[in-house]
């Protein structure tokens, strides 16, 4: 399991989507600590971690002497939606689960703010935009706009887009090293473009997040504007409180 999140985070996540979808049901057992363990490859203290948690937040239940069961709480179960923390790992987990059913790749005249974010000579008058609608539970739940420099988006596969997110592609298929993101995220609503493509009524409320991607030298290579349904996404941000010398603080926790 290479990521940048902890371990055992990683792998309560993963166990809270089988239970969101339904891979392990209301009231049955889910493996020991130990056939955990050897499933992720980790030490059985960090799944133990994970499933306490699990515990603590009420999906699992701990019956000694018999196991570790799933809540029968269906209310809770149901309540179930995606978590974000902000590292960019998280959010590829999230979006490898979703399905693209529509994508559109276009060379267009490049706007000003995407001239001006992607750094573009005078020379570069053109980017790539990729337009995708992804799929979630049967549900219509995000629209994403990404621009891109020619010399990359030009290399974009179109079927490539429906197996995996861009940002992989641009790591391990053009063997891209990014290194900073700079991303804003903000509540906001939905406008004709994004009702028609999310099916939603137009001024629904969305989660609205736009990114930029740097690499070496920072050289911006891909700008994104992504909406996602209100009703259907949540960014969750786990804060610690850490003592400082003037009092506590509460800080941004992996995990």
């Amino acid at each position: 399991m290479k990521t940048l999140l902890p371990l055992y985070y990683q792998i309560k996540h993963t166990i809270r989507n089988w239970i969101s979808n339904k891979e392990l049901c209301s009231g049955q057992r889910i493996p020991s600590t130990y056939q955990l363990a050897d499933k992720f490859k980790v030490n059985h203290l960090t799944v133990r971690q994970a499933i306490e948690e699990l515990v603590q937040e009420g999906f699992l239940v701990s019956k000694r002497g018999l196991g570790t069961f799933v809540s029968d709480n269906e209310n809770l179960i149901h309540s179930l939606s995606i978590e974000i923390t902000g590292f960019m790992d998280d959010i590829f987990y999230e979006i490898q689960k979703a399905k693209t059913v529509s994508v559109v790749i276009n060379e267009i005249p490049a706007p000003t703010i995407v001239r001006e974010s992607l750094a573009l000579s005078p020379e570069e008058k053109t980017v790539i935009q990729i337009k995708r609608i992804r799929l979630l539970r049967e549900k219509l739940f995000n629209f994403a706009v990404n621009y891109l420099p020619m010399d990359i988006g030009s290399r974009i596969v179109e079927a490539d887009l429906y197996k995996k997110p861009l940002l992989q592609i641009l790591e391990q298929d053009l063997d891209i090293a990014l290194t900073d993101s700079y991303q804003t995220i903000q509540a906001s609503f939905a406008d004709q473009e994004i009702s028609d493509q999310l099916q939603m009524p137009p001024g629904s409320p969305i989660l609205y997040i736009e990114r930029i991607i740097y690499t070496k030298k920072n050289k911006p290579v891909e700008i994104l504007h992504s909406s996602y349904r209100g009703d259907l996404f949540k960014y969750v941000v786990r804060l610690k409180n850490v003592r400082k010398k003037n009092g506590n603080v509460w800080v941004h926790h992996g995990g």
